[in-house]
């Protein structure tokens, strides 16, 4: 009997990647010194906040700035930096330091890890991607600085340079626990400076790597930016505005104007999986709240910093409807048709979250005994690698935690990922016999 060879392909480097820097640092922040208290940190607590820090999430057990020690911090602060960045990013970029060459199989995993449209000039991208990615982040904490060193003094430092870190990662997590636990960003809510910056930090890191190469090559000539790139600024601007504008009638009517814009902007930007917030979600109503999860599982763009379903399969699905609604038998988007496949892939992708996001939210509330209103954000949350959460993480049983490990994780590698590293590729030798069924 012939034995199959396991062969390392590029979305099994990922998940393996993924899995391993997340064990490694369950380790480390189990131990002692990782904790403001120097006490031993339960595992499943560890596994909690080293996955949803690896995959730029934000949901916590414990609050970041009361919890963790500095050191603690550090490491979380390092796992979103690797995981917005992507873990083969940094491996390739580490062994470029190092003065290793990259062959071309490293160079096809690098493809894939950052869903670069061609393999050709892969490590100049690359280079591209670590060098833009650490200066915005470091113009976002020079922004933020003035602000958090006048309220904080010299800490204000380290809590410039965390946050931009977390925004343009999209990780939503925060070390304000000192003005209250699981606080966020609420303290800020009328800072002008503060919202600004985060926002267009969380936007810049979930427009994607491509889209911020074609605005460095093209300028502001819109229309010679590829399509990908066109779809996914104009996508990403409907979905910020729609929200905006739900929350600004819906709920905020109560406050000053200057509050009522920056805090219907801020909700709505922070639904592209950043998972900060500037209000308290108690306040919002069930229909906002109903509409944040669906944008919490749109997420952003394809090879970038955020999570969820990726605004271009929305858009793709979207065409799609378009064209069965105008009768035309090819999907269209700017005098261009898309690949069939791209359509079937899109629906899966859609189907996948659906389920998973539905499956997970009834099997916490059902074990948990939470209303499942509160339980469908929380999952929502995590496969949308988002972080806002109704205020339920802390006190969920350890199943209900491991349901939300799993679904960080899918959320941030991907499902199809995942399935495409498990499964066998197979090339059928001829079509069968084709069938209609009616829909509809």
């Amino acid at each position: 009997m012939e034995k199959r060879r396991f062969k390392l392909t590029s979305s099994r480097v990922i998940i393996f990647g993924f899995v391993g820097v997340i064990l490694l640092a369950t380790v480390v922040l189990m131990l002692p010194v990782s904790s403001a208290g120097h006490t031993y940190t339960p595992f499943i607590n560890a596994a909690f906040t080293a996955t949803s820090a690896t995959c730029v999430t934000g949901l916590v057990t414990y609050d970041t700035a009361t919890y963790w020690s500095s050191f603690g911090q550090a490491v979380i602060l390092l796992l979103i930096q690797t995981g917005g960045m992507g873990v083969v990013t940094v491996a390739v970029g580490l062994s470029r330091l190092s003065g290793k060459k990259i062959g071309l199989l490293g160079r096809s995993f690098m493809q894939d890890s950052i869903a670069a449209p061609r393999l050709g000039g892969i490590m100049k991208f690359t280079k591209f991607i670590v060098i833009t990615a650490l200066a915005i982040e470091f113009l976002g904490a020079l922004a933020l600085l003035p602000v958090f060193c006048g309220r904080y003094g010299v800490k204000g430092i380290w809590y410039s340079f965390f946050h931009a870190v977390s925004a343009f990662c999209n990780a939503g997590f925060d070390v304000m626990g000192q003005s209250g636990e699981f606080s966020s960003l609420t303290t800020f809510q009328s800072n002008v400076l503060v919202n600004i910056v985060m926002m267009l930090l969380i936007i810049i890191g979930g427009i994607g790597f491509a889209t911020w190469n074609d605005i460095k090559n093209h300028g502001l000539r819109f229309r010679r930016y590829s399509i990908q790139s066109r779809v996914i600024l104009v996508i990403t601007a409907v979905f910020i505005l729609l929200p905006a504008l739900l929350f600004f009638f819906a709920d905020f009517g109560n406050m000053e104007m200057k509050d009522r814009v920056l805090s219907s902007l801020f909700q709505s930007v922070t639904l592209r999986t950043a998972g900060f917030n500037t209000v308290n979600f108690s306040s919002l109503r069930d229909s906002s709240l109903a509409v944040m999860i669906v944008f919490m599982l749109i997420g952003g763009a394809p090879g970038s910093t955020a999570g969820g379903m990726k605004v271009t399969t929305v858009a793709v699905l979207l065409f799609s409807a378009l064209s069965v609604f105008a009768r035309k038998k090819e999907v269209r988007v700017c005098d261009r048709s898309i690949d069939a496949e791209n359509v079937k892939t899109a629906a899966a992708i859609l189907l996948m979250y659906i389920m998973l996001f539905f499956t997970g939210g009834i099997m916490i509330s059902l074990y948990d005994g939470i209303p499942l209103n509160n339980c469908l954000f929380e999952t929502a949350s995590a496969i949308g690698t988002v972080g806002l959460t109704t205020g339920i993480t802390s006190s969920l049983s350890s199943f209900s935690k491991i349901i939300l490990i799993f679904l960080m994780y899918i959320g941030r590698v991907g499902g199809l990922t995942i399935i495409f590293a498990a499964a066998k590729s197979s090339q059928a030798a001829s079509k069968l016999p084709m069938e209609k069924i009616t829909v509809g």
